[in-house]
């Protein structure tokens, strides 16, 4: 059977790694053209609200998620664009290495790979993280995200239910 081709045999192209290269390619211009269209029409921490519960709100994160160790001097910009290298090339080899009929994990590890290069691209050309993103309801207020963020998390959290499943699997069969 043909490497990426489906239990049928036949062919899927969009299963190839280079097809998780193109969504990570896909979401990093999303991410970095949304920074840009949010960098240029919106005013550093004023809200514009789009719905209810949802806020474009301009800010500038030095620091990690949540706005971690954004006061820490310096020395977090190259230690996350660091960590951003680490991650965005294990995500690459293990793009690289997926079997065919893994689709899933393509999803995760494409989606990861475009966070950590959206995120990455903006610590290495401005020294912060452009986030827009407001969530929020009532009481309630979700930290500030971009596009980059929301791939890593969907990216992550795909992951995880994948291993999951993968340990739920093993365990069934171990019985």
């Amino acid at each position: 059977m043909a490497e990426n081709s489906g239990p049928d045999g036949s062919r899927r192209p969009w299963l190839a790694p280079a097809g998780w290269y193109g969504l990570a390619v896909l979401l990093l211009g999303l991410d970095q053209w949304s920074k840009g269209l949010a960098s240029g029409h919106l005013a550093y921490g004023d809200e514009v609200r789009v719905l209810p519960f949802l806020s474009w709100k301009l800010l500038h994160n030095t620091g990690a998620a949540f706005s971690a160790f954004a006061g820490d001097g310096g020395w977090q910009r190259w230690v996350f664009s660091g960590v951003a290298v680490a991650v965005a090339a294990f995500m690459v080899n293990e793009i690289r290495k997926l079997p065919a009929g893994t689709a899933w994990y393509g999803f995760a590890y494409g989606c990861i790979l475009a966070g950590a290069l959206g995120n990455l691209a903006d610590r290495a050309t401005l020294g912060y993280v452009v986030d827009f993103v407001f969530v929020h309801y009532d009481w309630f207020r979700f930290p500030v995200f971009n596009v980059a963020d929301s791939a890593v998390t969907v990216g992550a959290g795909t992951w995880i239910a994948l291993l999951a499943l993968e340990a739920l699997r093993a365990r069934s069969a171990a019985r």
